[in-house]
């Protein structure tokens, strides 16, 4: 097979515990240098909190897996120092098209709003990911990364795990405090402890096939049912860096894994839909199965989990691999918060409940989508085809159709860390959101709203305040930044905000005096319509747990 890619070999150092005793003791160890593993650590490094992550392997995933990354998920790599990269080597798309046999359904515009410095979406092969992720881990001086490093057996303890890893040169214990498993969906830690995951697992395979080749279809997301190149099934086309196109075909459950993956049988099935005389070059086949399932606690005492190890969705709608990444953005400043003891251990059970509702929430939106892209019933497959057949007429029916709703953040609308409005507001903007970006204006250059907010250390708290309000903070628990949002024609002083196009006003329904207190991973915490400091002081402390 062709490849596009040259596969990096992370350096094997032999590790000094080997030769140390008693055994070494890390305040973090991360488990998994994928994606989630990658986003955690150097969340947990940015913020001061030296960490170790170890992994199995010594290079990047192979193939195009994670593939499309939303919007959230972009904001989140650029907080962590990688977002541009993936921008700059990813191929940019806010426009989905749904066929039913030739005939075009129903399409979709991730970002019909202006005024946000990133996509919907980016298509990047995962492995290019993972390595602007190495790069950026290797630049943070309080992040050990190490390779050929297989944890075989985890012991929680009261204070902490005890691991035992196993190199090339021999077995060794290590101790730590925390742990953070990112170990994948078949999380071998997760195995070895005996804990659960629940759910249900789909009867259907699908192949994906990552196909080099020129091509004149549109940087899009298409997804066909019954098409006449593969009738009976559904097709998703995803265009990616390199000349590189993935293409998902729906098999059917009796389909057999192996022969399936064989070029003689691969080749004619793309054939069929590009032509027979369209070059192309395979360069990365596999099938799969899949499952909406997870774990009904992501903590367990000093144990937590995040990513595909904790919970797993169909990939229809690409859920997975920016679920995992937000659930790091969730975890992070809370396990340095309580590290620094300005938070109880308690706070982590909010990363739980938060994560878990958000996973309730993809494991829900995934599993309509894989009923209605595999009906499990003659009835269900006549209501899915009726729905596809009057969608190009009728608006009622395209609302029904589902070839995969596309990943959003979710609003923690239901948190024990939010303090409920007092006021009345408009728009969307309620506590337990994440805050929408905007174009703003600072010391005369233009910057992005989410750029200038929650930034790094043992908190990154933000008062966002609307105006002139005079602010005299209270005594807090943690350093608390205040930023001001001026209107066009304000006075300003140095840091300011600029609302240069009125974004901010209008989608945080800010008047001269709102007030919005902004947590480390820019979910909204709190609001008012004026400032309070005893309000903000309880405010605050309600979203580090004190209260």
């Amino acid at each position: 097979m062709h490849s596009t890619f040259t596969y990096p070999t992370f350096e094997y150092r032999r590790p000094p515990e080997l030769d140390a005793t008693p055994p070494a003791r890390r305040p973090v160890v991360v488990v998994g240098a994928g994606p989630v593993g990658l986003s955690a650590a150097t969340e947990l490094a940015l913020r001061g909190q030296p960490v170790l992550l170890l992994d199995d392997d010594n290079t990047v995933s192979v193939g195009s897996r994670g593939l499309c990354y939303a919007k959230r998920t972009l904001e989140i790599l650029d907080r962590q120092g990688c977002g541009q990269p993936v921008i700059d080597k990813g191929v940019t798309w806010n426009v989905g098209r749904t066929f039913f046999d030739t005939e075009e359904v129903f399409s979709f515009n991730l970002l019909p709003d202006p005024g946000h410095e990133r996509p919907g979406m980016v298509n990047l092969q995962q492995y290019y990911l993972e390595q602007y992720q190495v790069d950026r881990a290797r630049a943070l001086p309080n992040l050990e990364m190490r390779f050929k490093h297989k944890v075989v057996k985890v012991e929680p303890r009261g204070s902490g795990a005890t691991l035992q890893v196993e190199t090339p040169d021999g077995t060794f214990t290590l101790a730590c405090d925390w742990l953070v498993v990112c170990d994948g969906a078949r999380s071998p830690i997760r195995r070895q402890l005996g804990l659960e995951v629940e759910g249900k697992v789909f009867q259907d395979r699908f192949l994906i096939a990552d196909v080099v080749m020129k091509a004149d279809f549109p940087a899009e997301r298409w997804f066909w049912f019954d098409p006449p190149f593969h009738r009976g099934q559904s097709v998703l086309l995803h265009r990616e860096a390199d000349n590189v196109w993935r293409i998902d075909f729906q098999l059917g459950w009796d389909a057999d894994p192996e022969e399936e993956k064989k070029p003689e049988k691969v080749i004619p099935r793309i054939q069929a839909m590009l032509g027979a005389d369209h070059e192309f070059e395979l360069e990365w086949v596999s099938v799969y199965t899949f499952q909406c399932r997870r774990m009904a606690s992501f903590r367990h005492g000093r144990v937590l989990f995040a990513g595909d190890s904790a919970h797993q969705v169909s990939p229809f709608g690409a859920r997975g691999a920016n679920s995992g990444i937000q659930d790091a953005d969730n975890l992070g400043w809370k396990l340095k918060a309580v590290i620094d003891g300005v938070a109880p251990e308690t706070l982590l059970d909010s990363y739980s409940d938060e994560r878990g509702f958000a996973a309730d929430e993809n494991l829900l939106n995934s599993t309509r989508s894989t009923d209605f892209i595999t009906p499990k019933s003659a009835v269900s497959k006549l209501f899915r085809n009726a729905v596809l057949g009057l969608a190009s007429r009728h608006a009622f029916a395209r609302t029904l159709v589902n070839s995969g709703r596309l990943s959003v953040p979710t609003t923690l609308s239901a948190s024990p860390l939010n303090t409920p409005d007092a006021d009345s507001f408009e728009g969307w903007m309620v506590p337990g959101a994440p805050l929408d970006d905007a174009p703003v204006v600072m010391n005369g250059q233009s910057h992005w709203l989410l750029r200038e907010l929650g930034g790094a250390g043992n908190a990154g708290f933000t008062l966002l305040v609307f105006g002139d309000a005079a602010i005299e903070l209270p005594a807090l628990p943690v350093p608390l930044a205040v930023r001001r949002v001026k209107s066009p024609g304000s006075a300003v002083v140095a840091g300011d905000l600029v609302d240069v196009e009125g974004h901010v006003a209008r989608r945080l329904d800010g008047r001269p005096g709102t007030v919005y207190l902004l947590r480390p991973d820019q979910h909204v915490a709190a609001r008012w319509r004026g400032y309070d400091g005893t309000a903000v002081q309880a405010a605050l402390r309600r979203a580090l747990g004190l209260h």
